[in-house]
């Protein structure tokens, strides 16, 4: 009997731990599926994101607004004339800027940004760029010449807190070239470089320049650069400094022997205040042209005048964004001096100087409502003989413009 006893709790133990293996394989496989379906699923994500690939987007930017001016000129001598206009569109201001962007992979990016600014149909910005190394892009096509920190970084509608640019401060613009930019840690500072080797610039019949284009209007080639500093380790500070060489006569003219040089220094400075956020940007922009021999439109009679421009602006902005109040801490008040002085005794000579007041309301952080009243003040410091016009003219100007980056 007991040997019957032993054997019956043996047979039981035995089915008992079958039953619980079965059960913990049972688990297991469960287990393990979960795991397997979670882990496909997150391989299939990396493959769809995985390097090599193209992947395509669209960003650029809109402005569109409303202008009102009066123009005043003051002969010499004579009686003040007056003009008024005013149009939708703002045809000076006015933009749809569409960036196509394709980035190749990790190593390649292509820009593409067609304009239409109201009358024509052109093109911002066609540049491909390579990620050679850390603290190194190269690229090429074209696209905006390093100089200064207002045409590359600030002019978009829905960066700039004033709906108009600040006066003198278009060259030298975008050109045809190759590049080279980056930046590197300098212990708790930081600096950066951008460099570039494009077609340059051409000299008129009056003086003044133009960039060249696609076409090379000489042999010789423009070499720019700007290099800054953020000394401060939180970045709040910046300051840059700018120079380009060019050769900028046609090839087989009288201006063959033509060089401009250029040199500019900026500033930018953001940092909050508590309740307010102070912006603080500037730039000042020296152009030298080599003394030529142009000729009047007027007798053909040979005239000559030191060829040396230069242009400045000032800005701050402030807004209260440490406010409470929801309304309140989406507008910003900006104000704006620019001065641009031409040559004296060219055809185009002038001393302007211009005030900008400005009202934004923020919608989003990068949609922006603008009201905008401008005066300018311009001295003509023309030659007459040579075809120049002598007088003063003050424009007065009001701006409702709308601006949003796509």
């Amino acid at each position: 009997m007991t040997t019957i006893n032993k054997i019956s709790k043996l047979a039981l133990w035995a089915m008992v731990m079958s039953l619980a293996v079965n059960k913990v394989n049972a688990q297991t496989t469960t287990v393990d599926s979960t795991l397997l379906n979670r882990i496909s699923a997150l391989e299939q994500q990396v493959a769809d994101q995985k390097s090599g690939e193209n992947h395509f987007m669209v960003a650029g930017l809109t402005t569109f607004g409303y202008v009102r001016n009066k123009t005043t000129f003051i002969p010499p001598g004579g009686i003040a004339q007056s003009q008024k206009t005013n149009s939708f569109g703002d045809a000076d201001h006015y933009e749809l800027s569409p960036m196509l962007m394709w980035n190749h992979g990790n190593k390649f990016l292509i820009e593409f940004e067609p304009s239409f600014n109201g009358n024509t149909l052109g093109v911002n910005w066609a540049n491909i760029s390579y990620f050679a190394a850390p603290g190194l892009i190269i690229h090429a096509g074209y696209f905006v010449v390093p100089f200064g920190i207002y045409n590359k970084r600030l002019a978009a509608g829905w960066i700039d807190k004033l709906a108009v640019d600040p006066n003198g401060i278009g060259l030298p613009g975008s050109d045809f070239g190759i590049g080279f930019s980056g930046g590197f840690p300098l212990g708790d500072m930081k600096w950066s470089y951008d460099v570039s080797l494009t077609n340059g610039l051409q000299l008129l019949s009056d003086g003044e320049l133009q960039n060249a284009g696609i076409v090379d209007n000489n042999k010789g080639k423009m070499v720019s650069g700007r290099f800054s500093l953020l000394p401060l380790s939180n970045s709040c500070l910046e300051i840059g400094v700018s120079g380009l060489y060019s050769n900028a006569g046609d090839a087989g003219s009288r201006f063959t022997s033509a060089d401009v040089t250029m040199y500019s220094a900026d500033i930018n400075f953001v940092k909050t205040f508590q309740p307010f956020l102070v912006n603080i940007k500037g730039q000042y922009n020296r152009i030298n042209v080599t003394r030529q021999t142009y000729i009047a439109t007027t007798d053909s009679s040979a005239y000559s005048f030191n060829n040396k421009t230069s242009a400045a602006f000032g800005q701050i902005s402030v807004r209260p964004i440490g406010v409470d109040n929801k309304l309140l801490k989406n507008f910003e008040l900006a104000y704006r001096y620019s001065n641009y002085t031409t040559p004296q005794s060219s055809t185009w000579g002038q001393n302007l100087y211009e005030h900008d007041f400005g009202l934004d309301y923020w919608i989003t952080w990068r949609t922006v409502l603008k009201f905008t009243y401008a005066h300018s003040h311009s001295l003509s410091t023309a030659s007459v003989p040579a075809g120049g016009v002598a007088g003063i003219t003050n424009v007065n100007s009001v701006y409702l413009q709308f601006s949003i980056q796509l």
